[in-house]
């Protein structure tokens, strides 16, 4: 049995979550494997939020957000933003999904632009183990 966050949309939950893991280096992937553990569980987390189709983005391993290098995995996700696909993106924290103002402007201003699927708005959830973005019509 699924728990469902009451205001998520039904708009949104028929889109994919995508979870999205990065490490900032190599030597973090190989030797931090608790984080990369507690960032793959987050496909649960959005299980139990009710998402069936759940995509995790994990090509920026060993890569660091500052802006410094490509970032294929990044890159992927705004494709699927602006393609409509999105409902959530869960991040163990936001700086793992962006450490530079560029690449969050650059998310909000997508979200707003295009309006995935419709949508009107993009809410950001924080709390102590997890960062989610909700795009919702």
């Amino acid at each position: 049995m699924t728990t469902h966050d009451a205001f998520l949309p039904a708009v949104v939950l028929q889109r994919k979550a995508v979870v999205y893991v990065r490490q900032s280096t190599p030597q973090q992937v190989q030797l931090n494997l608790e984080s990369q553990r507690r960032q793959y569980e987050l496909v649960e987390v959005a299980r139990r939020r009710g998402f069936t189709n759940i995509e995790v983005i994990d090509d920026d391993l060993g890569r660091t957000a500052s802006g410094a290098v490509e970032r294929p995995g990044f890159d992927r996700l705004v494709a699927a933003l602006c393609a409509g696909q999105v409902g959530a993106v869960l991040c163990l924290e936001a700086s793992r999904l962006a450490r530079n103002g560029r690449d969050w402007h650059h998310l909000l201003e997508l979200c707003g632009w295009w309006k995935p699927a419709s949508s009107t708005s993009m809410a950001f959830t924080t709390r102590a183990d997890r960062t989610t973005a909700y795009c919702s019509a």
